[in-house]
């Protein structure tokens, strides 16, 4: 096996940025990003937003050179001190702390980020179903959302192009999208702006951290030091969520946002309509009012997820910041 991962795919500067859509869409979420609207507070950024940069980390991969050779460096963790929900989306440092009990994140982040060369291949963490594929400019840019069954559902955000569509079963360690580094941030901090994915995981439709904190368990198969799926047991056991559709129906009654009502609603097929649900309630809360869960049973924490590239470009993980957690 070489020493480093294979050469980036090519992807158009289109694609790279998420500059895709109409025009009109993307500036009316570059609005609403900046100026916000009656559901949505405007994002919020200062000073110490410029303490997320990282410029040897980021131009490197802007050159197409790996970061840290075979393996991919944390760029950010997981915030366990986040506003509450339906606050504005903050991209300052103020109240921050990760599992480590470092400050690698910022205020409002509720995902891992893994900093790599634009045009790398991301591949499902786990078995499952596609539920949704969709691009934001000022929410994570394309975005592919995978439901495991088990309460989980994973996103990869910031995407340069997707190689699934909602309703594609996907094996563990399967291609499912070509990275790159769509969004407004990435327009905005370019080139200091680290290219990355960001990787949500979300347990009965509520973000998680998918490290372990001391007591518990965490949803890496490989404990604290994620790795790519190293080409056994391809049929694992997947079996799609249950959904309950009667809180479905009154999650939608409940929605104070007229757009996002009519988002939810444009889907007949109970899954994707269960997916635009969450996403609404998960990338923009200040649109409900009440509590949204459309799971029937409560699920546990438990081991079922790999490093979400392939094993023929990394070998796992660093932590850049020197602090390490203890292998399992």
């Amino acid at each position: 096996m070489s020493n480093s991962p294979r050469p980036p795919a090519s992807i158009s500067l289109a694609e790279l940025f998420g500059v895709t859509a109409p025009l009109s869409k993307r500036l009316d979420e570059i609005r609403l990003a900046l100026l916000g609207d009656g559901d949505t507070p405007k994002t919020r950024f200062g000073v110490s937003s410029l303490k997320i940069m990282r410029p040897s980390l980021s131009l490197p991969l802007w050159l197409g050179r790996p970061a840290n050779g075979r393996l991919v460096p944390i760029y950010n963790l997981f915030n366990y001190r986040q506003p509450p929900p339906g606050s504005a989306w903050s991209v300052r440092k103020t109240e921050v702390e990760d599992f480590l009990g470092t400050s690698l994140t910022y205020d409002s982040h509720n995902a891992t980020d893994f900093a790599i060369r634009p045009g790398t291949t991301v591949v499902a963490a786990a078995p499952g179903l596609v539920i949704r594929v969709s691009s934001e400019f000022n929410r994570g840019g394309l975005k592919v959302f995978i439901d495991h069954g088990r309460g989980l559902i994973t996103t990869s955000n910031h995407l340069g192009r997707s190689l699934v569509k909602p309703g594609d079963l996907v094996a563990r360690g399967q291609p499912v999208a070509i990275s790159g580094y769509s969004g407004l941030d990435a327009v905005i901090t370019f080139p200091w702006g680290t290219p990355h994915v960001h990787f949500n995981t979300w347990l009965d439709g509520e973000y998680v951290d998918p490290f372990a904190r001391p007591g518990e368990v965490a949803l890496w198969r490989n404990g604290n030091w994620p790795t790519p799926h190293d080409g056994s047991d391809r049929d694992s056991a997947f079996e799609p969520t249950r959904w309950d559709h009667g809180e479905i129906a009154r999650a939608i009654r409940g929605c104070k946002s007229d757009v996002a009502r009519r988002e939810i609603l444009s889907f007949d097929n109970g899954f994707e309509r269960a997916a635009a649900l969450l996403f609404q309630k998960n990338y923009y809360p200040s649109r409900f009012s009440e509590p949204v869960n459309p799971y029937p049973a409560p699920s546990s924490r438990a081991p079922w997820l790999d490093l979400p590239f392939a094993r023929e470009d990394f070998d796992g993980v660093s932590f850049p910041h020197g602090v390490e957690p203890p292998r399992p």
